[in-house]
């Protein structure tokens, strides 16, 4: 590494600099596209992330609005609700700021691989030498695969869910903080060296004193490096809670928990214990009896067991949609994988569980021989133990990758990116360069798909053919673009896809849903087949999120005036639901709001509410809807009680108008049981 390219100083200025302008002008066209699903319930159908002016009330109010997790995600919320008073519910701003996060990520990840190369033990041997103790520069190579390395990760197909995919500005703004936090920890450890290479040398009182004070300052640094910006990091996404685990293994293979001298460096080991294995410990011992809960995988079609023998393909198969994408593969929906049920079925589980067993057994090989590349493969299996193990999340997602990748590159980008004096160089550049060059297509081609709807649909269903979800966004697409006419052309173009949706295996009650939905709208005839099948699923298996978001809509669609919907059928499709041991809040709260405006059973509804609080009593919209019952029921001592817990969830000032609207209710005269309609 201490060999140098015959070129400019700046040269590795000029490649960051056209990489950056090249992510931005293949991603640009992507921006003009519109929500995508999760995007809805988080940001479309999230009304707390849509305040109406920047009070800290409303400001509290979105940052814990997520319904994504029980951590809330408030940073990711409060920036969806900064775009949101800055431009409004529009897509283009949203994916603009995902974009700009992208590119200060790709400068994080040029400046984490420029230390990480700086910090190897070559490296680090020539800062603890006596004559490098400025360490005054650094060879010009290193700047260049740098550089590289970063374009490449801006460029990677894998990585395009990230910035086009407006929720997931969640991963990229927790990255941001990841990348911040190990360059510091990096810069503080060689700050260590540096001041204890230079003690060893100088003995004189004051000089030493002085050293050993910027040796306790760079372990300060170490230590707010990797704790700081991984709890800033939580608030916008869980991944960030990975940080101090990849600080870990970066102390593991390059640094190796040892002083210059080469003794153990006790604070840095007491460090890890501090923020990485006790925390382990206690963050098993936590999840653990709920993953070995049976109900715990109720709503998922698979079990603890199979999801540890699927996670071995899918695992693999992320190192090659990372290196050698294809369209096929980066479908985004994912829903068409096939789980294993056994080592053998299908036989490429044991392939791959053998395949992840050499790629550790090489990471160990070469940690004394090629230490950057065996952190490369340490931090791309690091990155999957927290989402690709013992959590009941889905199976596939692209953007779990979004760190994962650079550690592939880092693995093998150096390897490529050599000396023109290196062995076999021309066709190393060869290799690196026609890679970059693919990726750079093939996310060009994809982003130029997002950049519309109704052509993105398209693509994503021939990418996936076998994809329920896939095949429904088709059909919902075409349905928006009917504007729900039956004379339009998409009208029968949407019949298709969504039938197909609905027989696939995994389905889920969304293209069922669609069908009703989309035929009521248009007072059109209702098949029985439609919900029969609709009941059947609901009746099979617990209901997930789609579906409640299904039931929801239906039942919204009612609310609106726009649909009439057979009331024994909807009864029979919540009936259902609620069928299976310990339904959610969302559908009892569902439940209790058709009973009480549709079917006008007030009881019913006051009881399935009711229960929605007792399910999540953190929550303060069933609460709402509590009160608002029991005070048009004239049960004021109940309502005052609710009011007083709801009292208690009110966070800076969150629910300070909802209080004063409820109070009004109560203080109110009775309402007549049976009169009040409300959503």
């Amino acid at each position: 590494m201490h060999q140098t390219l015959r070129s400019p100083p700046t040269l590795y200025r000029w490649l960051l600099a056209t990489a950056f302008v090249i992510t931005a002008a293949i991603y640009w066209p992507g921006l003009y596209g519109s929500f995508l699903f999760d995007d809805y319930p988080n940001i479309v159908d999230n009304h707390g992330v849509q305040p109406n002016n920047a009070s800290l009330a409303s400001l509290a109010g979105a940052a814990l609005s997520s319904p994504s997790s029980e951590f809330k995600r408030p940073l990711a919320s409060l920036s969806f609700a900064a775009n949101y008073l800055a431009t409004g519910l529009n897509p283009y701003w949203m994916k603009l700021t995902n974009l700009v996060f992208h590119l200060i990520n790709g400068l994080l990840v040029f400046l984490l691989t420029r230390i990480l190369l700086r910090s190897t033990p070559t490296q680090m041997a020539a800062v603890a030498d006596a004559g490098n103790l400025r360490d005054s520069g650094e060879p010009r190579h290193i700047g260049i695969v740098a550089a590289l390395v970063a374009a490449g990760w801006m460029l990677l197909p894998i990585n395009l869910t990230a910035v086009l995919y407006v929720v997931q500005r969640m991963e990229s703004m927790a990255n941001l903080f990841v990348l911040a936090g190990l360059i510091g920890y990096i810069a503080g450890r060689r700050r260590m060296f540096k001041s204890a290479a230079i003690s060893a040398q100088h003995c004189n009182g004051e000089r030493t004193e002085l050293r050993l004070s910027a040796s306790v300052r760079g372990f300060i640094l170490c230590v707010i490096s990797i704790t700081v910006p991984a709890a800033v990091g939580l608030l916008a996404k869980e991944t960030a809670v990975m940080l101090p685990l990849y600080a870990l293994l970066i102390e593991w293979m390059l640094f190796d928990f040892k002083t210059p001298a080469g003794v153990r460096d006790r604070p840095i080991i007491g460090l890890f214990v501090l923020v990485v294995l006790l925390p382990a410990v206690l963050g098993v011992a936590w999840l653990l009896p709920g993953t070995l809960n049976p109900g715990t995988w109720a709503a998922r079609d698979f079990t603890l067991g199979t999801r540890l023998l699927s996670e071995t393909r899918i695992v693999t198969d992320y190192i090659r949609w990372t290196l050698l994408p294809t369209p096929g593969a980066l479908s985004f929906y994912h829903d068409d994988f096939h789980i294993s049920t056994g080592l053998l079925t299908p036989w490429t589980t044991l392939a791959s569980s053998i395949t992840l067993a050499a790629l550790v057994g090489l990471m160990l090989w070469l940690r004394s021989r090629r230490p950057l590349a065996a952190l490369g493969v340490a931090l791309f299996l690091g990155c999957q133990l927290l989402t690709g193990t013992i959590l009941p999340l889905e199976l596939i997602y692209e953007h779990r990758n979004y760190f994962a990748s650079f550690g592939l590159l880092l693995a093998i980008v150096p390897l490529l990116a050599v000396p023109r004096t290196s062995a076999f160089a021309l066709p190393r550049y060869t290799l690196l360069a026609g890679l970059i060059l693919c990726w750079a297509v093939l996310t060009a081609l994809t982003a130029y798909a997002w950049g519309n709807p109704l052509r993105l649909s398209e693509d994503l269903a021939i990418r996936a053919p076998q994809s329920p979800r896939a095949q429904y966004e088709l059909g919902r697409t075409y349905i928006i673009y009917s504007h729900y006419d039956p004379a339009s052309p998409f009208t029968q173009l949407a019949y298709a896809p969504l039938e197909r949706s609905a027989t696939l295996p995994n389905s889920s009650i969304l293209p069922e849903q669609a069908l009703i939905f989309m035929n009521a709208r248009m007072h059109l005839p209702l098949k029985d087949a439609w919900w029969d099948s609709l009941i059947a699923k609901l009746k099979a298996h617990k209901s997930g999120v789609q579906d409640e978001s299904s039931l929801a809509a239906l039942t919204q669609c009612i609310h609106d005036g726009e649909c009439d919907l057979p009331k024994q059928r909807m009864m029979d499709a919540y009936l259902a639901a609620l069928s299976h041991p310990a339904p959610s809040a969302r559908l009892l709260a569902m439940y209790g709001d058709y009973a009480w405006n549709v079917l006008e059973d007030h009881e019913l509804g006051r009881r399935m509410t009711q229960a929605a609080v007792q399910a999540s009593p953190n929550e303060p919209a069933y609460r709402i809807s509590l009160i608002r019952m029991l005070a048009a029921q004239g049960r004021k001592a109940e309502a005052n009680l609710a009011l007083e817990q709801l009292d208690s969830l009110n966070f800076g000032g969150r629910l300070d108008s909802s209080l004063s609207e409820l109070h009004a209710r109560i203080s109110g005269p009775a309402a007549k049981s049976g009169s009040s309609s409300f959503k």
